[in-house]
C-alpha cells in the first residue's frame, strides 16, 4: 500500500499548484493559469465513473490481471502519457491541448484512486484495514511531497521539462508494484451481475446505475435530515471556497512576489506539510475535547482570519519572515478545518450508504471552490493580489 499510496498522490500537485509555477515561469497570462483549477474538478467528480471501475471488465486486461489491478495499471499508463505529451508540448504555442492532456492525467489519476481504494478494502479484513491505510496515506503524502517540492527543486536546478519526465518515471515504481502484488478476491454482486449482463438494453444498465450509485444515497439523506438537509448540503458547499479557490494562485504569487523555486519547495511544501499536520492533529484534539460544533465554528473563523496573513504578505513583498508568518497559518488552519470537517462529514453518513454518501459529501466539498478558483486569475490580472486574497 505504500507503494500504490505514493503512485496516487504524485500526480495530484502536478496538475495543480506545482503546474501553475511551470506556467508562471513561462509568462502565461494569470486569467490562463486560474482555468487551469477547472482540471483539479475531475477529482471532484470521479463518484460518476466509480460505479464503471468497480464493476465493469476492460477487454482482455482484466482476463490477464485481475479487476483490480486492470483499472489501476490502466490509469497509470494514463498518467505516464499525459506527463510526458505535456512536456513534449510548448504551453506558449498550444495551451488548449497542454491542457488536454493535465485533463488526461487528472482523469487517470482519479481512476486509479477509485481501484485502489477497492483493493486496498478487499486486500484485507477489517482488522487489517487501518493498517494498509496508514501505509497508504503516508506514501500518499511522500508523493505530493515529491510532486510538489521536489519538481520545484529539479526545476530550479535543470528545467521544467526534466522534472516533469522524471515524475513520469517514478510512476514506474506504481506500475511495478501492480504487477507484483496479487489481485484481491472480488466478489460480484448484483449490481455487477446486472451491469455486465449484454442481454439487458444499454439504457435500462444505465438506470439501474444511476439509481444505485446516487438516487438511493441521496434520498436516504433527505428522509434522514428533512428540512435540514438543504441547509446542510450548502454549507458543504461554502464551508472550505476560500481555500481552494485561493490554492491555485498561491504559487503564481510567491513567484511574482520574487521568490525562487527552491525557497518556495523549502517553505510552502516542506515546512507547511508539517504544519498541516499540526493543525490537523490540533483540530482531532480539539474534536474529543469540545466534540465536532464548537470547533466546526472556530475553524470556520480560523481560515477566514489567516487569508489575511496572504494581504500583509504582498504588502511586505519578498519577505521570508513573512512566507513563513502566512505558510504557518494558512496551513495550520487548512490542517486543523480539514481534520474537524473530515469528522463532521463522517457524522452525516448512514452506514448503509458510507462510500458514496462520503464520496458525494466530498465532492460537494471541493466542487464550488474548484469552479471559482478557474476565474482566479482574471480576478488577479483586474485587481491584484490584495483584493483576490480579500
Amino acid at each position: 500500500m505504500l507503494f500504490l499510496g505514493f503512485s496516487a498522490g504524485l500526480p495530484l500537485l502536478l496538475v495543480f499548484s506545482t503546474l501553475t509555477a511551470w506556467l508562471t515561469d513561462l509568462d502565461i497570462s494569470r486569467t490562463s493559469i486560474g482555468f487551469f483549477g477547472w482540471v483539479g474538478m475531475t477529482y471532484s467528480i470521479k463518484f460518476f465513473w466509480a460505479p464503471v471501475v468497480d464493476q465493469i471488465k476492460i477487454p482482455w486486461l482484466t482476463s490477464k490481471i485481475g479487476q483490480r489491478r486492470s483499472w489501476i495499471l490502466l490509469g497509470q499508463i494514463g498518467i505516464i502519457l499525459g506527463l510526458i505529451a505535456m512536456v513534449l508540448m510548448d504551453p506558449r504555442v498550444s495551451l488548449f491541448n497542454f491542457a488536454i492532456c493535465a485533463v488526461l492525467v487528472a482523469f487517470s489519476s482519479s481512476t486509479q484512486d477509485i481501484a485502489i481504494d477497492a483493493l486496498r478494502i478487499e486486500s484485507a479484513t477489517n482488522e487489517m484495514q487501518g493498517a494498509l491505510a496508514a501505509g497508504y496515506q503516508f506514501g500518499y503524502r511522500v508523493g505530493m511531497l515529491i510532486a510538489g517540492a521536489g519538481a520545484l527543486y529539479m526545476a530550479d536546478l535543470y528545467n521544467w521539462n526534466i522534472a516533469y519526465y522524471f515524475m513520469a518515471t517514478l510512476m514506474l515504481i506504481g506500475v511495478s508494484t501492480v504487477l507484483l502484488i496479487p489481485e484481491p478476491n472480488h466478489i460480484q454482486d448484483k449490481r455487477s451481475s446486472y451491469l455486465n449482463d449484454r442481454k439487458r438494453s444499454l439504457i435500462s444498465r444505465l438506470i439501474y446505475w444511476l439509481q444505485q450509485a446516487f438516487m438511493a444515497p441521496f434520498v436516504e439523506f433527505f428522509k434522514r435530515n428533512g428540512s435540514y438537509a438543504l441547509i446542510i448540503l450548502v454549507f458543504i458547499s461554502v464551508f472550505r471556497l476560500s481555500d481552494i479557490t485561493m490554492g491555485i494562485m498561491a504559487n503564481p504569487f510567491y513567484l511574482d512576489l520574487g521568490f525562487t523555486k527552491s525557497e518556495i519547495a523549502g517553505v510552502s511544501k516542506i515546512f507547511g506539510f508539517f504544519m498541516t499536520l499540526l493543525g490537523a492533529f490540533l483540530g482531532g484534539l480539539c474534536v474529543l475535547r469540545y466534540g465536532i460544533h464548537r470547533p466546526l465554528i472556530f475553524a470556520a473563523i480560523l481560515t477566514a482570519v489567516t487569508n489575511l496573513l496572504f494581504i500583509y504578505l504582498s504588502n511586505l513583498g519578498n519577505d521570508m519572515g513573512g512566507l513563513i508568518l502566512a505558510i504557518s497559518g494558512d496551513n495550520i488552519s487548512g490542517g486543523f478545518s480539514g481534520g474537524v470537517f473530515i469528522a463532521y462529514l463522517s457524522s452525516l453518513t448512514n452506514r448503509t450508504f458510507t462510500a458514496t454518501q462520503y464520496a458525494l459529501f466530498t465532492s460537494l466539498m471541493t466542487l464550488p471552490g474548484k469552479f471559482f478558483s478557474g476565474f482566479s486569475g482574471m480576478l488577479v490580472d483586474v485587481a491584484g493580489y490584495q483584493v483576490f486574497f480579500f
